[in-house]
């Protein structure tokens, strides 16, 4: 709920400084790692949108992938799961690249 209550707090302050009075989508970006779970986001997002100008809509998750960096063969790779090891040599020497990053408003849609 902390997550959707910031996120209806940056709407606010959008509409307040551009005008905007409906938001009909959004895009957010997050990584994997980053525990997330998108069907409670959603729900979250549709009670606190409740009568305000984000009511009704749609979320899209754009959500970052997994991906390890091998320290012996030197290839990027995207992984189910953290730790892993690469894909392509087995090495467990590899460091995590992405897929922890943190809650983005990347697009919305307004009118």
């Amino acid at each position: 709920m902390s997550l959707t209550a910031s996120i209806m707090d940056i709407i606010f302050e959008y509409a307040r400084a551009h005008g905007f009075t409906k938001v009909n989508s959004m895009k957010l970006s997050f990584g994997t790692l980053s525990c997330i779970e998108p069907k409670a986001l959603e729900f979250a997002f549709e009670v606190l949108s409740q009568n305000t100008l984000a009511e009704g809509a749609m979320l899209e998750f754009d959500i970052m992938p997994i991906v390890v960096t091998c320290l012996d063969c030197g290839s990027d790779s995207a992984v189910e799961e953290f730790p892993s090891p690469c894909p392509f040599c087995e090495a467990q020497d590899v460091v995590l690249k992405s897929g922890t990053e943190e809650l983005r408003i990347v697009e919305m849609e307004v009118d």
